[in-house]
């Protein structure tokens, strides 16, 4: 294709005198049509007919081109022998033109579908011994979405090749608690921003509580709410239909800059930061503009990976957070073994304090029913084994931390870092060094002296 441009330079510029406009004539054609095709293609053609469907368009225009440029050749306009056209030469190129169209018909038909495993696993397809059931596959103006369904049951979400939700109990905990730890730190809260709509299932957690008026779910993907979350209806509650729930097709960044709303919630679970154009979503700019979104005393989670994920990637997540706030905490998704494999940042304006008698007062009203038993089936039996997750504060994890290099906007360096490793399995050993420094967190509860005491005791247990 770059080689038609020249081509065209040459052909047009045959019989012109002003050789400087007709290079800027065919430079303007040539600018307008990459952008018509880049436009029309990602936003009308693909999302509306697939990619099947315009690779044969593209087979299509080439043919046409094709056409345009043989006219002259096949229809002269003076055919004339002092002009060297032979006769002989229309039949050759009716001749030419009649097999180009073949094949280019035969290339049509066999344009073969997009495989929708290869959707679903991306590059780990071949390491996929027993295929899930495919149950949705779509492809949207931003990404390719898929939802497949395992021999035992088991539901997962994928984007663009990676798993990015699911009903596997690991996951579903996590999914969960990105609701449940913002929504029982703040004492009362009303509104939340959800960014990524996802199976749903965080966003429809935070329905489970009875002071939640507001919802406002920022998804970039048009494709995936109508599409996936009825696949998880029993795990999400159905939170497309809940009448507090307003779904922003957006880009978060664009979302938060440019909204004027306040939020007492700002909950945020990116795609890995390797993943193009996630570590726009950790970097310190986005946490300044988050904050400058939450009401007083309100709350931001953010997860964070340690499976797929080098140590300097989860360094510089961290590190970048606390960055904005200097008093965030850090937790796991594990309730009683410790170990790692995701974590939560919790962050406010502010230092974070747990009273935890108020909160063990206040998840005992009978309007708290439903969320003690998301926790409980999400592996907590007590508060006890919730906040025993905490994994560390910016006192603690300074060691571990030093050497964290920022994420910010001008270099994005975190998707560098994470890109270099992105199949590393090193959790257990990255959140071995994240815990090596924890002691107990005076400052963080407020409680009792035997309940300090068991949670000493539970702390040291996932150590």
């Amino acid at each position: 294709w770059g080689a038609s441009f020249p081509l065209a330079l040459a052909s047009a510029a045959r019989n012109a005198r002003d050789t400087g406009r007709i290079v800027g004539d065919i430079y303007a054609a040539n600018t307008v049509g990459a952008i018509a095709g880049a436009v029309g293609f990602s936003v009308i053609v693909i999302p509306m007919w697939g990619t099947q469907q315009a690779e044969r368009l593209l087979i299509g225009v080439a043919v046409l081109a094709g056409l345009l440029v043989l006219v002259p050749v096949l229809w002269p306009a003076r055919a004339t022998p002092d002009e060297g056209y032979a006769p002989g030469a229309r039949i050759a190129g009716l001749t030419w033109l009649a097999a180009g169209t073949t094949m280019a018909l035969l290339l049509v038909i066999t344009v073969p579908p997009i495989s929708p495993q290869l959707v679903a696993w991306g590059r780990l397809l071949t390491r996929q011994k027993d295929l899930p059931r495919v149950l949705y596959v779509g492809e949207g103006a931003n990404s390719s979405v898929a939802v497949t369904e395992r021999a035992d049951g088991v539901r997962a979400f994928h984007v663009s090749g990676k798993v990015e939700a699911s009903t596997d109990p690991q996951d579903l905990r996590l999914e969960r608690m990105l609701a449940h730890f913002p929504a029982l730190v703040h004492p009362n809260p009303r509104s939340v921003l959800v960014v990524g709509f996802g199976a749903g299932i965080t966003a429809g957690t935070f329905l489970l509580y009875p002071g939640i008026e507001r919802i406002v779910i920022c998804e970039i993907e048009p494709l995936i709410p109508p599409n996936v979350g009825p696949y998880f209806k029993r795990e999400n509650l159905d939170v497309l239909n809940d009448p507090r729930v307003e779904i922003v097709y957006d880009d978060a960044r664009h979302y938060v800059l440019t909204s004027k709303e306040h939020f007492d919630i700002i909950t945020s679970d990116p795609i890995h930061p390797w993943v193009k154009g996630s570590a726009t979503l950790y970097t310190k700019e986005y946490y300044e503009l988050v904050k400058g979104r939450l009401n007083p005393g309100g709350v931001v989670t953010e997860w964070v990976p340690l499976y797929e994920s080098r140590e300097e990637a989860v360094k510089s997540e961290v590190a970048t957070f606390l960055d904005v706030f200097a008093d965030g905490t850090l937790w796991g998704s594990r309730p009683a073994a410790g170990g790692g494999y995701d974590l939560i940042l919790l962050g406010q304006d502010g230092p974070t304090r747990i009273d935890v008698d108020a909160l063990q007062r206040r998840v005992v009203r009978p309007e708290y029913l439903p969320v003690i038993r998301s926790l409980v089936e999400s592996g907590f039996a007590s508060m006890l084994d919730l906040l025993s997750t905490w994994v560390g504060d910016r006192a603690s994890m300074a060691p571990a931390l030093r050497s964290a290099q920022p994420n910010l906007d001008r270099n994005l360096r975190l998707q560098y870092l994470a890109g270099f490793t992105a199949g590393a399995l090193e959790h257990e050993r990255i959140y071995a060094h994240l815990v090596e420094g924890r002691g107990f967190p005076e400052q963080l509860f407020t409680a009792s002296t035997q309940w300090k005491a068991q949670l000493r005791e539970a702390l040291a247990r996932t150590k």
